[in-house]
């Protein structure tokens, strides 16, 4: 199908709403992975129908690990331009639109997804600032133009149940450069319910992409690498988790006797392996009946093949050692722990980068909704991020002091390298303020600015002591 014109959104919602549900498939199976719901079956059936409930598949929490360990060293703090402090109305719009935690279900979603979406709107409500909505791969796709690498058109699609609950009525956006439509499925195809005609010139969708490739701008899941391990992981407490059903504890043999002669509580008849579930083997065929017990089985050969496996999740993942369980007699010092984190960190500040962008793109969009024109300056605008590392409070402070005290930095400078948020900085120097009004320096000073330097004596002689 050809690439529809600029201005059809009839001819995209055609075009975008395929491709839309060809990859939800594949997304959906991310996102039951993070959320440890893996159709994927380690068992054999027959051991499902003779076990029951008494176990079930172990599924290891290793995808929201991998992912929960980068997305929580993500924390953005504000906006700003390079030669000024940060910009309050931008934050003033992220908070009005509860972005501290929709952005960070945004953040999580691209991680195990590839990709999420922020979009930017009129606000009927409260047109001074515009609204933002995070928004999942699942129900959404952006088209992204080859050429230029922007959105040339974007699509939302989603169900929500009818009045009567019976059926499921379908919804859609289309997102252009010049138009935002809404759209409602009738019994007669799509009907469009409403239209923002908001002229900015670009989509005012913004997509949210992890790892990126030249060749491939719709990103690439940080569970991709990991999840073969993670599969094998499972497999292998499920079948210890069997072994410790059937060999972990000693097996009593009677010789003897067999299955037949074995009854439960109400007469029934119990079957051989209902017989080793119940810690009993019968071995018939023998002169006379004696009891017997075998040593039980060790289950380390399990634990050693899943640690291996996490080791190599870690080394992937550059997870800390400590991440994992693993630890020594000895504990680690602070250093030790600053070192084997330095990986991890370095993914998160790598991450910054590409989210961040969207981040700003964003805010751009927003100053256009506001001031109804591009701001050049706001092309250099940054995202202050909350430092990814892990230094003790101590540490951060001292590094501040010396690096104030040798002039290296502003007090503002310092401030946020403490990790104090603008609000934070506004209240403390207001509070600075009001104690230096305070201070009896400060009121001998502000008395002489007001009444002037007293005036300097003259020299008293002898004659005038007479």
């Amino acid at each position: 199908m050809a690439i529809p014109a600029r201005d059809d959104p009839d001819a995209w919602l055609a075009y975008l709403r395929p491709v839309l549900q060809r990859q939800h498939s594949e997304l959906s199976v991310l996102n039951r992975e993070y959320e440890l719901q893996s159709q994927i079956q380690y068992m054999h059936p027959e051991l499902f129908d003779e076990l029951g409930d008494r176990i079930q598949q172990v599924v290891l929490a290793g995808a929201q690990l991998v992912t929960d360990s980068v997305e929580e060293r993500l924390d953005p703090l504000g906006f700003r331009l390079p030669k000024g402090e940060p910009l309050d109305d931008l934050w003033e719009v992220w908070q009005a639109n509860n972005l501290d935690e929709e952005a960070q279900l945004g953040r999580v979603d691209a991680l195990v997804m590839k990709r999420s979406y922020l979009c930017v709107g009129t606000n009927e409500a409260d047109e001074g600032t515009p609204l933002i909505t995070v928004e999942s791969p699942l129900e959404v796709f952006a088209d992204v133009d080859p050429r230029d690498r922007k959105v040339r058109a974007a699509i939302r699609y989603f169900n929500e149940p009818s009045t009567d609950a019976r059926q499921q009525e379908e919804f859609a956006t289309v997102y252009l450069r010049g138009m935002t439509v809404h759209y409602d499925h009738a019994q007669g195809g799509w009907r469009e319910i409403g239209r923002d005609e908001h002229g900015l010139g670009v989509v005012p969708v913004v997509p949210l992409v992890n790892r990126a490739r030249v060749a491939d701008r719709y990103g690439r899941s940080e569970l991709s690498p990991i999840l073969p391990l993670v599969h094998a992981a499972n497999k292998l407490a499920t079948d210890m988790m069997v072994a410790a059903e059937f060999l972990a504890i000693p097996l009593r043999a009677v010789f003897g006797i067999g299955p037949d002669d074995l009854e439960d509580a109400q007469g029934n008849k119990i079957t051989a392996l209902q017989a080793m579930l119940g810690r009993l083997l019968a071995i018939p065929n023998a002169e006379h009946a004696k009891a017997f017990e075998f040593s039980s089985a060790d289950l380390k050969n399990f634990h050693n093949s899943i640690n291996q496996l996490a080791q190599v999740v870690a080394s992937i993942a550059g997870l800390p050692p400590h991440y994992l369980g693993f630890s020594t007699e000895n504990p680690a010092s602070a250093d030790a722990i600053r070192s084997a984190e330095m990986r991890l960190v370095k993914r998160a500040e790598r991450k910054m980068v590409p989210f961040g962008g969207a981040y700003e793109q964003t805010m751009r969009l927003v100053k256009r909704f506001q001031d109804g024109g591009w701001d050049p300056q706001y092309r250099r605008l940054e995202t202050i991020w909350r430092d990814a590392a892990t230094p003790t409070r101590a540490q951060t402070a001292d590094a501040t002091v010396k690096l104030r005290t040798a002039q290296i930095v502003s007090r503002r400078q310092a401030q946020e390298d403490c990790g104090y948020t603008d609000a934070q900085i506004q209240r403390m120097e207001q509070e600075l303020d009001a104690e230096a009004q305070q201070s009896p320096m400060a009121a001998i000073a502000r008395g002489m600015a007001e009444t002037g330097a007293p005036a300097e004596r003259e020299p008293v002689t002898a004659g005038d002591r007479a």
